[in-house]
């Protein structure tokens, strides 16, 4: 009989460690991320925003609801001990269920496409994930689809695995409450927050909580040219961690007051701003939010705090977004900084293929 480790489930709600951190096992260095101000290039020493650095997980972002959505569905008996666990991903969350199902004594298969950067893959591997990876995308829903009906085929194969299903699953929303008690105890209350948006998880469960302390906080989302989300026609996008060719059904589209799209070489400058000026950067996710919570801190009142969560850190775009040759490829080396979005008022009249806002928004299709 294979013996378990004592497991502390990674708590929702925030807490605080005093004087050097010291952690007695993998699953509870999760949370308790730094908050950094950002100022210039983005915006003045005066209107500069706050960024939640989740990076600082050990996978990133993520980590958290792999974690809480394992826990719940052990506590329910959705997931047996020692099933496995089937997801799709395009990497994050694969980091994060690989770090669960090492807590939590899981096999973990996570279903991907060809457009995952190979030191995930590398990374996957070595956490003990089986990377399973599919080869062309579906006519209508992309990649994503594609992944998704690999997890159906897979799930048919093994009656006994589970699939948390991180676009519809409202666990991946709740596990988002200690991130929101962690910010507000770092800046105070939140009168501006920005989200990406992929999965919809964080952006409806870190709103939620924050609106319990102010209800008038203003949600502003954050998607990529080519996303469907908000109402955009279906494009081949090369950003990863944002954006979706689906419609997750945990996108609270009543939640947010506008929405932005930003386009890869706009992500890419911002990135690369950040790395410059503030020693923290990361991803597409991070850039295309740095640059509208940047906006956001001019286009507000001097008082308001304007808070950002950035996804994750930079080390899996070192051969995209950090690499020359790549983005020259690309065309992704814009010579000037983006200063604010073009403003456009129905997301369904016009295609956008640069950074873009619009205040009207609401869900526009079926969701899955």
């Amino acid at each position: 009989m294979t013996s378990v480790l004592p497991i502390h489930p990674f708590p929702v709600h925030a807490t605080t460690q005093r004087g050097p951190r010291r952690d007695d096992r993998p699953s509870s260095m999760v949370g308790n991320t730094p908050v950094l101000r950002i100022t210039a290039p983005f915006a003045t020493d005066e209107r500069g925003f706050w960024a939640k650095l989740e990076g600082f997980n050990p996978g990133g972002m993520k980590d958290r609801p792999a974690l809480h959505m394992v826990e719940r569905a052990r506590a329910r008996g959705a997931l047996r001990p020692g099933a496995r666990i089937i997801e799709s991903s395009s990497g994050t969350l694969g980091l994060g269920l690989a770090l669960a199902g090492m807590a939590y004594r899981h096999p973990v298969t996570v279903v991907t496409d060809p457009g995952l950067e190979p030191i995930l893959v590398r990374m996957l591997t070595a956490y003990g994930a089986r990377v399973d990876q599919v080869t062309e995308p579906h006519p209508d829903g992309g990649w994503q689809q594609a992944r998704r009906d690999r997890v159906d085929q897979l799930l048919a194969e093994d009656p006994t695995a589970w699939h948390p299903d991180q676009y519809s699953n409202p666990d991946c929303v709740a596990a988002y409450r200690g991130l929101a008690l962690e910010l507000r105890a770092q800046v105070g209350d939140v009168d501006v927050l920005v989200c990406s948006v992929g999965t919809g998880g964080h952006s409806a469960g870190v709103a939620r909580v924050l609106r319990e302390f102010n209800p008038a906080m203003k949600l502003i989302g954050v998607d990529a040219i080519g996303s469907r989300i908000f109402g955009q026609p279906v494009q081949p996008r090369l950003m990863r961690g944002l954006g979706s060719s689906i419609y997750p059904a945990n996108v609270d589209y009543t939640a947010f007051d506008e929405v932005h799209w930003v386009a890869p070489a706009e992500a890419v400058w911002a990135c690369r701003a950040l790395a410059a000026t503030h020693y923290a950067t990361g991803g597409w996710s991070v850039g295309a939010v740095a640059l509208v919570a940047g906006w956001a801190a001019q286009a507000h009142v001097r008082e308001a705090t304007v808070a950002a969560i950035f996804p994750d850190g930079p080390q899996r775009y070192f051969d995209t977004i950090y690499n020359d040759d790549y983005c020259h490829e690309h065309g992704l080396l814009a010579a000037e900084q983006p200063i604010e979005p073009v403003t456009i008022d129905d997301p369904g009249r016009v295609t956008v293929q640069s950074w873009t806002r619009c205040d009207a928004v609401a869900a526009p299709g079926r969701r899955v």
